[in-house]
């Protein structure tokens, strides 16, 4: 059979599937799509789906209710935003980690055979290419992108020059503002990526990559094109609601901590991997712990949201000693993430580790110790704290050895399901596309020390201990934070849970619209007068500057500020 035949009785098998279990929920999917993999290896795209289906002649349902069930059973939107993720062009590394893979086509640690990386490939990794036709994708499957957390990718941020970093994200405002107006000028861009070719025996990635890296014409912008862009956004159709950034510990410095808000940034990923010193030493981090919670101190004390990365089973690591050290994750108030990626180490051909491997000083963790691990770390995750990933999107034919499960996730809840122990973590709490009932609802305050200062987690509660929305108030210590901030409390995110609606779109109980966010900002502001604070500071994205307006707050620098000396909110 050919390949392109295989394909055609995957898809049909698929639309069948779906087309015959209306209440086909998102592990159910999971399931149809695996049991029918592109290729033999892969995922079909949901617009693949659709597109063979609106092409096919078997169509017993109107296409917009078959792109609702795609859409519904995937949970992309359900969080409240629509993401994008977007990646930078392949550029040299400080780093050296024996576990990073090193694919020249890619930014380092990425592969090119990852969804996301394809995506940034096929645009040549231009972020008004990737961001324009990423929401395109959106739209056509039926999803809302009045709202988008922007997510930046590859490599280390904070070591691209300061120039392309600017400009990359320029350009990617400059696609949401033309896409929500309507505007493709996907045809203007000229950009043009070099061949890389392999690298010889012996030679780095930094060696291979460094001759093309070098940023392009009109790869360049200062800061008023980045103001510009942001400016037009503020009132867009198309609003940027949070802005992630990814950096290594070793780079967070004062300097860059301003730096990385002007850009926007909201949310930063950090690549904490591990909290042994001698791990980090023995994986050839490039920084110990002390690094981490140094950086970790000066992101909260500038009002980001810190969304650390964590990896099991890494050169020097075992299970038990895992086990310890993902406790130490929360145990010790200088780190205490926002967030959490889990990644079990898995091996790459091109990471240094192979030789490792061969020589038998490490090993991958075998299913019945990896899975019963990231169970027992689930479980201890705190209420304050979302667990984003337990794996990295890698197709198993890249991986030489380690976890090759996609559904790992499943396997470790499915564990923790078992053993009846509920999970406190945000991700497993939230309400999802659920409505709710704003009479029945009620707020817990949950406060503990982190980074020198007292975190004021405040939630919105089903009776069932869901998870409706949350704010974080951040109450500082001592530490080093940006002048604007030395006399004020700081709102460091406002979420509201519920599948998304449009911008000023109203629908009976959906957690969005029930003035949860108003509310939250109010206990927010109410705990920081009560503690003694006379200003509120948010750290607001810039497509929420307006409605951090209608509460009151006015502008600054880098933040948006509230008066507390005068009445609480209404």
């Amino acid at each position: 059979m050919s390949l392109a035949t295989q394909r055609e009785e995957d898809l049909a098998a698929i639309i069948r599937a779906v087309v015959e279990a209306p209440g086909l929920d998102s592990r159910g999917l999971d399931q149809v799509l695996r049991r029918h993999p592109k290729d033999g290896r892969g995922f079909f795209t949901k617009r693949e789906i659709l597109r063979a289906y609106r092409d096919g002649s078997w169509q017993p349902v109107p296409d917009t209710e078959f792109a609702a069930r795609l859409r519904t059973t995937p949970t992309r939107s359900i969080s409240g935003i629509t993401p994008v993720t977007v990646l930078t062009k392949p550029f040299p590394c400080p780093g050296q980690c024996i576990f990073c893979p090193s694919d020249v086509r890619m930014p380092k640690s990425y592969l090119a055979d990852e969804p996301g990386c394809q995506r940034a490939e096929q645009n040549r990794f231009d972020p008004y290419l990737q961001t324009w036709s990423r929401l395109d994708s959106y739209r056509s499957m039926g999803h809302p992108t009045d709202k988008i957390e922007l997510i930046v990718l590859g490599g280390t941020w904070s070591h691209y020059p300061v120039a392309y970093q600017r400009w990359f994200v320029a350009r990617c405002f400059d696609a949401l503002n033309d896409f929500g107006s309507g505007t493709d000028a996907r045809t203007d861009v000229r950009t043009e990526r070099p061949m890389i070719p392999e690298p010889a025996v012996g030679e780095t990635y930094n060696r291979r990559i460094a001759p093309v890296s070098r940023v392009g014409v009109g790869e360049e912008a200062d800061w008023e094109r980045v103001e510009q862009a942001h400016r037009r956004n503020e009132a867009g159709a198309c609003r940027c609601v949070g802005l992630s950034l990814e950096t290594r510990p070793d780079r967070v410095a004062p300097a860059e901590v301003v730096r990385l808000r002007r850009l926007g940034a909201t949310k930063i990923q950090l690549g904490l991997q591990s909290l042994s010193d001698e791990v980090l030493a023995a994986n050839r981090r490039g920084h110990d712990v002390a690094a981490s919670r140094r950086a970790i101190q000066l992101l909260r004390n500038a009002g980001f949201k810190v969304h650390a990365h964590w990896m099991a089973n890494l050169k020097g690591a075992n299970a038990e000693s895992d086990r310890d050290d993902f406790a130490r994750l929360f145990e010790d108030p200088a780190i205490r993430p926002d967030e959490l990626k889990v990644y079990p180490c898995s091996l790459i051909e091109t990471a240094d580790l192979m030789q490792d491997w061969r020589a038998g000083t490490w090993r991958p963790y075998r299913p019945d110790e990896l899975v019963p691990l990231l169970a027992d770390a689930l479980e201890s995750v705190p209420r304050y704290c979302r667990v984003t990933r337990m794996i990295r999107d890698i197709p198993s034919p890249d991986i030489v050895a380690g976890n090759q499960r996609t559904n790992l996730r499943e396997d470790v809840e499915a564990m923790v399901a078992a053993r009846g122990r509920p999970l406190s973590e945000i991700r497993s709490r939230e309400v999802r596309g659920q409505a709710i009932d704003p009479r029945e609802v009620s707020i817990r305050e949950s406060r503990y020390e982190a980074s020198d200062g007292i975190e004021i987690f405040l939630e919105v509660c089903t009776p069932e201990d869901q998870l409706a929305g949350f704010a974080r108030l951040r109450l500082p210590g001592v530490g080093e934070r940006p002048g604007e901030l030395e006399a004020a409390a700081l709102l460091r995110e406002v979420h509201v849970y519920g599948a998304q609606l449009g911008l000023g779109e109203r629908e009976g109980g959906h957690a969005q619209h029930q003035g949860f966010g108003s509310q939250l900002v109010k206990l927010a502001a109410d705990a920081a007068r009560a503690a003694g604070w006379r200003q509120l500071a948010v750290i607001s994205s810039v497509g929420t500057r307006g409605w951090y307006r209608r509460l009151g707050f006015t502008e600054g620098a880098l933040y948006q500020h509230l008066d507390l000396s005068e009445p609480s909110l209404g």
